[in-house]
């Protein structure tokens, strides 16, 4: 990873971070080496990384694991107060099995936290590659994405939309949604 694409990590998970109540169990979906939880070391409670390319690993308030995303999940219902899914979401074309399990793993308010990039993101991320000035992170795997469609899947799966705005130039989105308690 270079510098330019650890800044810009670290502007993903400060924005999603302004999210994050104190003392939060947390999901973290495409946890990469557990950066998110780095950054919020003392503030968040008991929580969990999962990543297909992690190097799984313990500490005292967290653990990062090699999983994939795809069927259910390893954790009780009602288990974590957040999900995150940082930079993450474009990376899977599986959304409706990945949204019902956000709604099975989270408390009856809990909040999926979603940041993905604008399709344009992956043109100047392909021209920042072939400059050698950015690494394009698993790029293949964006299939096209657009975060417009986010809203409709997840409240069809009964969360609401709490918050949308674009941030990084308006090249990247910032997307909270909150777990409907009275079901779906």
């Amino acid at each position: 990873m270079r510098n330019i694409d650890r800044i810009l990590q670290k502007w993903r998970i400060r924005k999603a971070a302004e999210w994050i109540p104190d003392r939060a169990r947390i999901l973290d979906i495409g946890c990469h080496k557990g950066e998110l939880f780095e950054i919020l070391k003392d503030k968040i409670g008991p929580s969990i990384g999962i990543d297909p390319l992690a190097e799984p690993k313990i500490y005292p308030q967290y653990k990062i694991l090699k999983s994939s995303f795809e069927g259910k999940f390893p954790f009780d219902d009602a288990c974590f107060d957040i999900v995150t899914l940082l930079a993450t979401v474009e990376h899977i074309n599986y959304h409706d099995e990945l949204i019902q399990e956000c709604w099975r793993i989270l408390n009856h308010k809990g909040r999926v936290i979603i940041t993905v990039p604008s399709p344009l993101v992956d043109e100047i991320v392909n021209f920042l590659v072939r400059l050698n000035i950015a690494d394009g992170m698993s790029m293949e795997e964006h299939f096209g994405f657009n975060p417009i469609k986010l809203p409709s899947i997840f409240c069809r799966y009964g969360f609401i939309e709490e918050h949308w705005s674009r941030f990084q130039c308006g090249l990247n989105h910032l997307m909270v949604f909150q777990k409907k308690s009275d079901g779906h």
